[in-house]
Parts: C-alpha cells; structure tokens; sequence
C-alpha cells in the first residue's frame, strides 16, 4: 500500500488525540458534584465550571479540527 495515497499523517493521528484529550480535561475540569433538593451547593457556579472549563474544551475542539486539516510539507518534490 503506498503511504502517499493515506488521508492521514502519524502526526495527525498525534494531533488528534492531543485535542481530545484536552476535550476529556475540560469535561473533567466542569465535573463535580451538584445542589440537591435539600442542600444548596454554590460551586456549581465557580469560575472553574462556568468559565475556565467550555474555553479549554474550546481549545480542544479547535485543536482537533486543525489536526483533521493539517497537511505536513513533503520533503520530496514530486515529479
């Protein structure tokens, strides 16, 4: 099989689970225990969860779709 014709890089691969990961660390960062009926709970609108984690799963998203989109520069001028 001639490598030339595959859709993707080992270094979109790479990209690519970069930018995941980063996604599964803003869902980890907006995780947390919530209010009940009976007891209040006021970290669930800290900054962490309302504002720092949706930027960083942001990053992640956007990350992934340059991975899906880059293209590495051949080395070789084709012919």
């Amino acid at each position: 099989m001639d490598k030339r014709n595959l859709a993707f890089t080992r270094i979109n691969y790479i990209l690519l689970v970069v930018g995941m990961a980063i996604v599964v660390l803003g869902f980890l960062l907006m995780s947390g225990s919530g209010s009940t009926d009976t007891a209040y709970n006021p970290d669930i609108f800290s900054a962490r969860r309302i504002k720092v984690a949706p930027v960083v799963c942001l990053i992640g998203f956007v990350s992934m779709i340059f991975a899906v989109m880059y293209k590495p520069k051949d080395k070789e001028v084709e012919k």
